[in-house]
C-alpha cells in the first residue's frame, strides 16, 4: 500500500506521525512519500523539501513568497501523480493542501482524504461544497462535524481529537510544582496570552490588568504563564509589568508546562485549541480575544455560533465565560476570573463531557484515522 500525504505545519505533523503510525501498525506494508516535518520523517518519510517553507501564516508573510508557494504546489502536485498513490492524505493547511488536491484530482482518480475538517460551522459554510469538488473523504476531529461534510457530498469520520492521547501531569506533579516554586496552597493563575506576535501584543496588557484586578482581591495568588515558542522573547517582555512577578515556563520545558496546568486553579487563556488543553488537564478557564478592527468586523458579520469556545461547543453549554472583541475588557474579564476560582464545579463536569465526546478512553486517534482510510478504500 503506498500513501502520499502532506503536512504544512507542526500541528499537522503531529497528526499525520499519529495516523502514519496507525497506518503501520494495521498495514505493516505500507509505504509513505509527501512533505511532512520531524516527527512525520521520524516514521519513514523523506520530505519532498522542508515542511517549515509552508508553515506562513498571514497576508505579510505569505505575499513575498507567493510566487515559491506556487512552484511548491506544482512540484508536490506533479510528485503526488507520479507516485500513483493508494491514497492523498492531505492534513490540514487548506491553503495549500486543498490545491495540490485539486490538481491531482484533475490528473486521474486518486482516492483523496483530508485530515480536519474545516470549520464550516462557524463561518464561510461554501468552503464544504468548494472542497467536496476534489476530497473524497474527511477525517473529523470533532463529533459534530459529519453531518456539514456529508451533507456536501464527501464521506466523513470523526476519529477523535489528538488532545486526549496527550500525556497528562498526575496530582503528584502537580503538587510538586507548586511545591518547587513556593506557590503552596496559594491560587495558582495560569496566563496564555496566545502564540503568535500579534494575538499577544494585544492581549498581553489586557491580561496584565485583568490580573492586576484578581490579584487586588486575592494578593496571594501566583501567576505562572507557559511561553509558546515562536513568540517566548515577546512575553518576556510583554509581562515584565504584570503583578505578581509571574513565572515564565520555557517553550521547550513540557514537564513544567503539563505540572503547571494540573497544579492550576483557573487559566486565562486566547481563543483556540488551548481550551481542550486546559479541559484536558481538568483546568478551569475564562477565554479572551481581540483582533484588529478590520478582522473584527468582517468576522463578527460572518460568525455563525454564538460561543467561539470549543470546551462549550463540544459539551453543549456555555459555562466557560468568553470575552471576545469588544467585551475583552480587563474589568469584566477579572470578575470572571474571580467567580471561576469560586466555583469551578460546572466547569470541570463540561470538561469531562468534552473529553468523553473528543474520545477520551476509546482507540488512539491516529489508529481511529488509519482505519477510517482503510475502511472506505
Amino acid at each position: 500500500m503506498k500513501v502520499f500525504v502532506i503536512a504544512g505545519e507542526p500541528s499537522g505533523d503531529r497528526l499525520g506521525q499519529a495516523v502514519m503510525a496507525g497506518l503501520r501498525q494495521l498495514r505493516p506494508e505500507v509505504v509513505f512519500d509527501g512533505v511532512g516535518g520531524p516527527l512525520m520523517q521520524s516514521e519513514g518519510l523523506v520530505s519532498l523539501f522542508p515542511m517549515d517553507e509552508l508553515s506562513l501564516m498571514g497576508i505579510a508573510e505569505i505575499l513575498p513568497k507567493y510566487l515559491h508557494l506556487k512552484r511548491r504546489i506544482a512540484q508536490t502536485a506533479q510528485a503526488a501523480i507520479a507516485a500513483r498513490p493508494d491514497v492523498l492524505l492531505t492534513i490540514d493547511s487548506p491553503d495549500f493542501c486543498l490545491r495540490v488536491a485539486r490538481q491531482v484530482r484533475t490528473a486521474g482518480a486518486t482516492r483523496i482524504v483530508h485530515y480536519v475538517a474545516p470549520t464550516v460551522w462557524a463561518w464561510r459554510p461554501g468552503r464544504a461544497a468548494k472542497m467536496a469538488r476534489h476530497v473524497d473523504q474527511v477525517l473529523a476531529l470533532f463529533p459534530f462535524e459529519p453531518p456539514y461534510m456529508q451533507a456536501a457530498g464527501m464521506d466523513c469520520d470523526f476519529v477523535g481529537h489528538p488532545v486526549v492521547a496527550e500525556v497528562q501531569a498526575s496530582a503528584a506533579e502537580g503538587r510538586a510544582f507548586r511545591s518547587e516554586h513556593g506557590i503552596g496552597d496559594a491560587p495558582l493563575i495560569l496566563a496564555l496570552p496566545g502564540s503568535r506576535r500579534g494575538e499577544v501584543t494585544r492581549l498581553a496588557v489586557r491580561f496584565g490588568a485583568a490580573l492586576q484586578a484578581v490579584l487586588a482581591t486575592r494578593p496571594e495568588a501566583r501567576v505562572v504563564v507557559p511561553c509558546a515558542g515562536p513568540v517566548a522573547a515577546l512575553v518576556g517582555e510583554l509581562t515584565v509589568d504584570w503583578p505578581g512577578a509571574p513565572l515564565l515556563i520555557a517553550p521547550g520545558d513540557k514537564a513544567q508546562k503539563r505540572a503547571a496546568f494540573r497544579a492550576a486553579d483557573v487559566a486565562l487563556a486566547a481563543s483556540g485549541t488551548v481550551s481542550l488543553e486546559l479541559a484536558a488537564a481538568g483546568t478551569p478557564m475564562v477565554i479572551a480575544y481581540d483582533m484588529s478592527w478590520l478582522s473584527r468586523q468582517i468576522i463578527s458579520r460572518m460568525l455563525l455560533v454564538d460561543t467561539v469556545t470549543l470546551v462549550n461547543l463540544v459539551s453543549e453549554t456555555r459555562v466557560v465565560p468568553e470575552f471576545i472583541g469588544e467585551d475583552c475588557k480587563p474589568g469584566p474579564i477579572a470578575a470572571a476570573l474571580l467567580a471561576v476560582m469560586a466555583a469551578p464545579q460546572a466547569q470541570q463536569a463540561a470538561m469531562a463531557i468534552t473529553m468523553e465526546r473528543l474520545g477520551k478512553g476509546q482507540t488512539a486517534p491516529g489508529v481511529r484515522a488509519a482505519q477510517a482510510i482503510l475502511d472506505r478504500l
